[in-house]
């Protein structure tokens, strides 16, 4: 199983080390193990947690949703049917994705007014430019 550095994974996220050990502190993220002198080793698994995270941030969800997404730990299926453990699990996230899903589209039709208001202002303008 392949181990990576700190800087590794931060160039194989395209997060800062910074990041990378701030999102230790909070709980996101365990090395594998710690090297003498302090060098942090990151598995795979580490590197796909850290992918689905800036896939989850880009939606906009919080760090603390975000937290609550991956309380029970990440779900790699590969069979059917789903354990009853696994089903609570998902229930959560659909939850959470429902919810976040309907804040994203109220924000997208608020943006869809701004943008109407906007062009009827530019045309208005450049009708007075005529």
């Amino acid at each position: 199983m392949p181990l990576y550095t700190i800087r590794q994974v931060a160039e194989m996220t395209e997060f800062s080390p910074d990041t990378l050990r701030y999102y230790e502190k909070l709980g996101f993220l365990k090395p594998l193990r710690k090297e003498p002198g302090g060098v942090r080793l990151y598995s795979d698994d580490n590197v796909h947690l850290l992918k689905s995270l800036k896939c989850l941030k880009k939606t906009g969800l919080s760090l603390e949703e975000i937290k609550e997404f991956f309380q029970e730990g990440q779900i790699c299926i590969h069979r059917s049917p789903v354990r009853d453990e696994e089903a609570a699990t998902i229930s959560g996230r659909i939850n959470i994705l429902s919810e976040h899903l309907s804040k994203m589209e109220e924000q997208r039709r608020e943006l869809e007014e701004i943008i109407k208001d906007t062009k009827r202002k530019l045309y208005f303008y450049h009708e007075l430019m005529k």
